[in-house]
């Protein structure tokens, strides 16, 4: 993998973790109360109306779909979380939010690293609205084994899916930071 590629990821990590922990200021740990199916679906919600607005090409709500990139990225790591600390504690102070964002995060960047050297940094070929289009299949995926309970025969589990989820939203990201950026 590149070092173009780890800087781009690394780029895009740090203005996600940036507004994340800025809204946790604002708003405290409220996600913490959400269930992970509830976050599922608020993901799909972002998903769902970027590819609207790609199919569209317009919008009536002036934000375009980069703040929804990010609120899916971030979306996906508080799920991880949730996954993790099955508790009816909703708060967390920041040492301890900082530290779980930080080791989900990483654990994407590992994933994307390896699945990169395999794939050759495919994604590059790849157009926004087919990320968005395997954002949207994940999410599915994930919604119908939540109505499983968790039960998988032969496929990976929720989580794997979440971290798919980060990485294509991280690469859609960087196609679009190149696009504004004219390169």
């Amino acid at each position: 993998m590149s070092a173009k590629t780890e800087a781009q990821y690394d780029n895009v990590a740090r203005e996600c973790e940036d507004i994340f922990f800025k809204k946790m200021r604002d708003y405290g740990t409220a996600w913490r109360i959400l269930r992970t199916s509830s976050i599922t679906d608020q993901i799909f919600i972002k998903a769902n109306r970027i590819r609207t607005i790609q199919q569209l090409e317009q919008k009536k709500i002036d934000e375009g779909i980069r703040p929804e990139f990010i609120g899916i990225i971030n979306y996906s790591i508080m799920a991880l979380i949730q996954l993790e600390l099955i508790d009816d504690e909703i708060h967390l102070d920041e040492k301890e939010a900082k530290g779980l964002y930080e080791k989900y995060r990483q654990e994407a960047f590992s994933l994307m690293q390896k699945k990169n050297h395999d794939y050759g940094e495919a994604w590059r070929t790849m157009r926004v609205s087919s990320l968005t289009d395997l954002i949207l299949m994940k999410l599915l995926r994930i919604k119908q084994i939540e109505d499983n309970r968790g039960n998988t025969l032969i496929s990976e589990g929720i989580d794997a899916n979440y971290y798919d989820i980060i990485n294509y939203a991280v690469f859609a990201m960087i196609h679009l930071n190149l696009t504004e950026n004219g390169k």
